[in-house]
């Protein structure tokens, strides 16, 4: 491993270097703050150490209502900020005004730590705030949006393919695990300009003349990356662990770009931001079906998302039940949802609020039932407007014919902590389904 490997491979969410990092924070501050210790006795001194820790807890209050104001006056987010997350942005706020205050009236050596305390206010509460969120397991997933390498169709192992039946034996040849890599998926029909797809391909997939296999079509949250569901919400593992139980078998796993841009909610439906329904529904499958070994069974077609995707995934399923199986949704907003009701009819439903309410996934179970279909939906134990929002999709699900598992990942709000659960926990019901479907 080359030095920027090991670099790049570098973990950040280990205790034992966040538990260090957080200690040297505290001195860092705490020495700022307090006074030299010859002048311990100087009454003057500990008046400066006063006014400085009255202009740090201002930074954290300022912070604080920054906090309240974006998430429950303007809905910045579309969730809540979790106390965790708030009480790291108040220490980040809390630093940075320490620090100002002994750039500006420090002494030479207090002046030169407050401009080290500066970095590490932002550095040490982001690392806090992304164990919280689990977003970013190492460093090489903040720098690289897509670390994966491209997808050549036809580029597969020299290995024997698989005899048998959907759960036959691996040869001693098959790859261990699967590969992820990353396509570019026109948008030949939609005119859509999405971001590179990334994709699974599993070890029965790798060989010469592979069987046909299931597939999944699956979607980060927003703002987000299709690398996201791979990097933060490892995907592979419990992929990999089904296909060593499977001989070799797993779904193809195509997580697409249903947003363009990281920021851009395009409510996954045909407008002026973009054809997202046509581009998910036919430019994708007919790329997936002319360049791997997909099965064209579309029973056993499956969607999976997070957040954002996760509505996606309920709008497809509902919308296109012909088109897929099964979906597993992990934390789904009733409704397509940009700021509010109007603004999102007014940025993809024509100003319509009437056709911004037919695209809700409860509206189209409604509309057009989903018999046969198996549905996973989950959302954190502590992410409480998710988990009524998970509930409420289940009782339209089974009452519209599903078969529907809801379940909550404990300890866990919006986050992808959340994701991996729902991973580790539903993939291999949700696999078994799909296969069940294609045999």
């Amino acid at each position: 491993m080359s030095p920027t490997e090991w670099l790049l491979a570098t973990p950040l969410q280990a205790p034992n270097k966040l538990v260090p990092i957080d200690t040297a924070f505290v001195v860092l501050a705490l020495v700022v703050l307090l006074p030299a210790v010859r002048r311990w006795r100087d009454r003057a001194a500990w008046r400066r150490v006063a006014w400085r820790a009255g202009i740090a807890l201002a930074g954290a209050g300022l912070v604080l209502v920054a906090c309240w104001f974006t998430t429950s006056v303007v809905d910045l987010f579309g969730v809540a900020l979790s106390p965790v997350t708030q009480m790291w942005s108040a220490f980040a706020g809390a630093a940075l005004a320490l620090a100002v205050t002994g750039i500006v009236h420090g002494g030479g050596w207090r002046r030169a730590l407050a401009i080290v305390l500066v970095p590490a206010a932002l550095v040490v509460p982001a690392l806090g705030i992304n164990v919280e969120f689990a977003k970013y397991p190492t460093l090489g997933t903040v720098v690289q949006s897509d670390p994966y390498p491209t997808y050549h169709a036809g580029a597969r192992s020299t290995a024997h393919p698989t005899p048998g039946g959907p759960f036959a034996t691996a040869t001693p040849t098959m790859p261990g695990s699967g590969q992820i890599v990353s396509a570019d998926i026109p948008g030949t029909r939609s005119g859509f300009h999405p971001r590179p797809a990334v994709m699974y391909l599993p070890p029965a997939a790798l060989v010469p003349d592979p069987q046909p296999l299931p597939v999944v079509i699956a979607f980060s949250g927003q703002p987000g990356a299709p690398s996201d569901l791979f990097t933060a919400g490892q995907l592979a593992t419990p992929l990999d662990e089904y296909a060593r139980a499977h001989g070799g078998r797993a779904p193809i796993v195509v997580s697409v770009d249903q947003l363009s841009s990281p920021g851009l909610n395009t409510m996954c439906v045909d407008s002026r931001l973009g054809n997202v329904d046509t581009y998910v529904t036919q430019d994708v499958p007919a790329w997936i079906l002319a360049n791997t070994p997909a099965t064209t069974d579309r029973k056993a077609w499956g969607l999976t998302g997070f957040s954002q995707g996760a509505t996606c995934t309920m709008q497809f399923l509902s919308g296109h039940p012909g088109d897929f199986g099964a979906a597993l949704a992990v934390s789904s907003e009733l409704q397509p949802i940009d700021q509010g009701p109007r603004h999102s009819a007014d940025q993809a439903f024509g100003g319509s609020i009437a056709r911004w309410q037919a695209a809700a996934p409860i509206a189209l179970m409604r509309k057009n039932g989903l018999g046969g279909h198996s549905v996973w939906l989950v959302a954190g134990s502590v992410d409480g407007e998710f988990t009524a929002n998970a509930r409420e999709l289940g009782a339209a699900a089974t009452a519209a014919g599903a078969r529907v598992s809801v379940s909550s990942a404990p300890g866990s709000g919006h986050d992808w902590n959340t994701v991996q659960w729902a991973f580790r926990t539903d993939v291999t019901p949700f696999c078994d389904a799909l296969f069940a479907a294609h045999s």
